[in-house]
Protein backbone atom coordinates (compact mmCIF):
# COMPACT_ATOMS: atom_id res chain seq x y z
CA UNK A 1 0.00 0.00 0.00
CA UNK A 2 0.82 3.39 -0.80
CA UNK A 3 -0.39 6.57 0.95
CA UNK A 4 -0.16 9.95 -0.62
CA UNK A 5 -0.74 13.23 0.82
CA UNK A 6 -3.12 15.74 -1.34
CA UNK A 7 -3.02 18.98 -0.30
CA UNK A 8 -4.09 22.80 -1.35
CA UNK A 9 -5.69 25.55 -0.10
CA UNK A 10 -9.43 26.36 0.37
CA UNK A 11 -11.06 26.11 -3.04
CA UNK A 12 -7.77 24.95 -5.20
CA UNK A 13 -9.47 22.01 -6.39
CA UNK A 14 -8.29 19.18 -4.45
CA UNK A 15 -11.91 17.43 -4.78
CA UNK A 16 -11.43 17.46 -8.50
CA UNK A 17 -8.18 15.84 -8.26
CA UNK A 18 -9.07 13.53 -5.44
CA UNK A 19 -12.45 12.33 -8.10
CA UNK A 20 -10.00 12.09 -10.85
CA UNK A 21 -7.88 9.82 -9.42
CA UNK A 22 -10.40 7.61 -7.56
CA UNK A 23 -11.74 7.34 -11.39
CA UNK A 24 -8.08 5.82 -11.81
CA UNK A 25 -8.79 3.53 -8.95
CA UNK A 26 -7.47 5.21 -5.96
CA UNK A 27 -8.60 4.61 -2.67
CA UNK A 28 -9.25 8.70 -1.20
CA UNK A 29 -9.79 9.05 2.42
CA UNK A 30 -11.21 12.46 2.91
CA UNK A 31 -9.79 14.33 6.00
CA UNK A 32 -12.98 16.69 5.76
CA UNK A 33 -15.25 14.06 6.39
CA UNK A 34 -13.40 12.12 9.41
CA UNK A 35 -13.07 15.95 10.79
CA UNK A 36 -17.05 15.87 10.90
CA UNK A 37 -16.85 12.21 12.11
CA UNK A 38 -14.87 13.50 15.12
CA UNK A 39 -17.31 15.98 16.63
CA UNK A 40 -20.30 13.98 15.53
CA UNK A 41 -23.36 14.11 17.74
CA UNK A 42 -22.48 12.55 21.00
CA UNK A 43 -18.60 12.63 20.33
CA UNK A 44 -15.93 12.77 22.84
CA UNK A 45 -14.40 15.25 20.21
CA UNK A 46 -17.65 17.62 20.37
CA UNK A 47 -17.52 17.18 24.17
CA UNK A 48 -14.02 19.21 24.35
CA UNK A 49 -15.12 21.91 21.70
CA UNK A 50 -18.24 22.63 23.65
CA UNK A 51 -16.55 22.79 27.13
CA UNK A 52 -14.06 24.99 25.24
CA UNK A 53 -16.16 27.17 22.99
CA UNK A 54 -19.17 27.12 24.72
CA UNK A 55 -22.78 26.11 23.99
CA UNK A 56 -23.43 28.83 21.36
CA UNK A 57 -21.24 26.81 18.82
CA UNK A 58 -24.21 24.37 18.88
CA UNK A 59 -26.80 23.84 16.38
CA UNK A 60 -30.58 23.36 18.36
CA UNK A 61 -30.38 19.81 17.49
CA UNK A 62 -27.52 19.43 19.78
CA UNK A 63 -24.81 18.71 16.32
CA UNK A 64 -21.98 21.58 15.54
CA UNK A 65 -22.95 25.00 14.13
CA UNK A 66 -19.84 25.08 11.98
CA UNK A 67 -20.32 28.66 11.17
CA UNK A 68 -20.97 29.70 14.71
CA UNK A 69 -17.67 27.75 15.35
CA UNK A 70 -16.14 28.95 12.06
CA UNK A 71 -16.30 32.24 12.77
CA UNK A 72 -15.01 32.34 15.82
CA UNK A 73 -11.61 30.13 14.40
CA UNK A 74 -11.40 32.22 11.25
CA UNK A 75 -10.61 35.50 12.97
CA UNK A 76 -8.25 34.20 16.07
CA UNK A 77 -5.44 32.30 15.43
CA UNK A 78 -5.48 31.05 18.99
CA UNK A 79 -9.08 29.76 19.07
CA UNK A 80 -8.33 28.18 16.19
CA UNK A 81 -5.02 26.51 17.40
CA UNK A 82 -7.63 24.93 20.11
CA UNK A 83 -9.41 23.54 17.69
CA UNK A 84 -6.70 21.75 16.00
CA UNK A 85 -5.61 20.54 19.05
CA UNK A 86 -8.76 18.79 20.15
CA UNK A 87 -10.25 17.42 16.09
CA UNK A 88 -6.39 16.82 14.96
CA UNK A 89 -5.79 13.52 16.72
CA UNK A 90 -8.98 11.79 16.53
CA UNK A 91 -8.97 12.81 12.57
CA UNK A 92 -5.58 10.82 12.23
CA UNK A 93 -7.18 8.39 14.51
CA UNK A 94 -9.84 7.64 12.21
CA UNK A 95 -7.62 8.21 9.29
CA UNK A 96 -5.33 5.38 10.33
CA UNK A 97 -8.47 3.08 10.54
CA UNK A 98 -9.36 3.89 7.04
CA UNK A 99 -5.84 3.53 5.81
CA UNK A 100 -5.68 -0.17 7.91
CA UNK A 101 -8.91 -1.18 6.00
CA UNK A 102 -7.85 -0.20 2.75
CA UNK A 103 -4.82 -1.98 2.90
CA UNK A 104 -6.54 -5.24 4.21
CA UNK A 105 -8.85 -5.25 1.05
CA UNK A 106 -5.97 -4.73 -1.10
CA UNK A 107 -1.69 -4.87 -0.16
CA UNK A 108 -1.14 -3.20 -3.53
CA UNK A 109 -3.89 -0.33 -3.07
CA UNK A 110 -2.77 3.80 -3.61
CA UNK A 111 -4.74 5.59 -0.63
CA UNK A 112 -5.15 9.23 -1.27
CA UNK A 113 -5.69 11.43 1.89
CA UNK A 114 -7.35 14.27 0.85
CA UNK A 115 -6.38 16.30 3.28
CA UNK A 116 -6.84 20.41 3.29
CA UNK A 117 -4.57 21.51 6.55
CA UNK A 118 -1.20 19.16 5.80
CA UNK A 119 0.81 21.69 6.15
CA UNK A 120 -0.90 23.33 9.23
CA UNK A 121 -0.30 20.02 10.98
CA UNK A 122 3.29 18.92 9.90
CA UNK A 123 4.08 18.61 13.49
CA UNK A 124 1.26 16.05 14.24
CA UNK A 125 1.96 13.48 11.50
CA UNK A 126 2.00 10.23 12.88
CA UNK A 127 2.35 8.74 9.60
CA UNK A 128 4.68 8.64 6.72
CA UNK A 129 3.52 9.70 2.96
CA UNK A 130 4.88 7.72 -0.22
CA UNK A 131 4.34 11.38 -1.58
CA UNK A 132 3.02 14.65 -1.01
CA UNK A 133 0.80 16.31 -3.88
CA UNK A 134 -0.20 19.80 -3.50
CA UNK A 135 -3.47 21.16 -5.87
CA UNK A 136 -1.73 24.73 -6.58
CA UNK A 137 -3.94 27.54 -7.22
CA UNK A 138 -2.79 31.52 -6.16
CA UNK A 139 -4.56 32.91 -2.70
CA UNK A 140 -6.07 35.79 -5.51
CA UNK A 141 -7.82 32.87 -7.70
CA UNK A 142 -9.27 30.67 -4.24
CA UNK A 143 -11.05 34.16 -3.05
CA UNK A 144 -12.45 34.41 -6.30
CA UNK A 145 -13.66 30.57 -7.06
CA UNK A 146 -15.15 30.87 -3.01
CA UNK A 147 -17.02 33.84 -4.00
CA UNK A 148 -18.12 33.03 -7.39
CA UNK A 149 -19.08 29.46 -6.57
CA UNK A 150 -19.57 29.09 -3.24
CA UNK A 151 -21.59 32.99 -3.23
CA UNK A 152 -19.14 33.77 -0.22
CA UNK A 153 -18.86 37.37 0.68
CA UNK A 154 -15.57 38.74 -0.62
CA UNK A 155 -14.37 39.40 3.46
CA UNK A 156 -14.91 36.36 4.73
CA UNK A 157 -13.32 34.96 1.66
CA UNK A 158 -10.33 36.45 1.98
CA UNK A 159 -10.25 36.07 5.91
CA UNK A 160 -10.76 32.17 5.02
CA UNK A 161 -8.00 31.86 2.85
CA UNK A 162 -5.73 34.11 5.57
CA UNK A 163 -6.11 31.79 7.88
CA UNK A 164 -4.17 28.90 6.13
CA UNK A 165 -0.95 28.17 4.99
CA UNK A 166 0.82 30.21 2.74
CA UNK A 167 1.11 29.39 -0.56
CA UNK A 168 5.04 29.10 -0.48
CA UNK A 169 4.66 26.99 2.86
CA UNK A 170 2.40 24.47 1.34
CA UNK A 171 4.42 24.61 -1.97
CA UNK A 172 7.35 23.40 0.49
CA UNK A 173 5.85 20.23 1.41
CA UNK A 174 5.23 18.85 -2.10
CA UNK A 175 7.12 16.08 -3.94
CA UNK A 176 4.46 17.01 -6.80
CA UNK A 177 2.26 19.12 -8.21
CA UNK A 178 -0.67 19.66 -9.95
CA UNK A 179 -1.81 22.84 -11.55
CA UNK A 180 -5.16 24.29 -11.29
CA UNK A 181 -4.51 27.88 -12.45
CA UNK A 182 -5.63 27.44 -15.68
CA UNK A 183 -9.56 25.50 -16.37
CA UNK A 184 -10.57 22.33 -15.58
CA UNK A 185 -9.36 20.42 -18.70
CA UNK A 186 -6.21 22.22 -17.37
CA UNK A 187 -6.27 20.65 -13.89
CA UNK A 188 -7.11 17.33 -14.96
CA UNK A 189 -4.44 16.95 -17.87
CA UNK A 190 -1.99 17.79 -14.88
CA UNK A 191 -3.96 15.46 -12.19
CA UNK A 192 -3.96 12.86 -15.05
CA UNK A 193 0.06 13.56 -15.54
CA UNK A 194 0.89 13.60 -11.46
CA UNK A 195 -0.71 10.28 -11.20
CA UNK A 196 0.87 8.80 -13.89
CA UNK A 197 4.35 9.50 -11.82
CA UNK A 198 2.41 8.65 -8.49
CA UNK A 199 0.96 5.38 -9.36
CA UNK A 200 3.12 3.36 -11.61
Amino acid sequence: MRIIGLTGGIAAGKSTVSRRWAEHGAVVVDADRLARQAVAPGSPGLARVVERFGTGVLAPDGALDRAALGSIVFSDASARKDLEGITHPEVWRLARGAFDAAEAADPEAVVVYDVPLLAEARGSRPIRFHAVVVVDASAAQRVGRLVEHRSMPRDEAERRVAAQASDAERLALADHVVDATGSLEDTLRSADAVWDRIAS
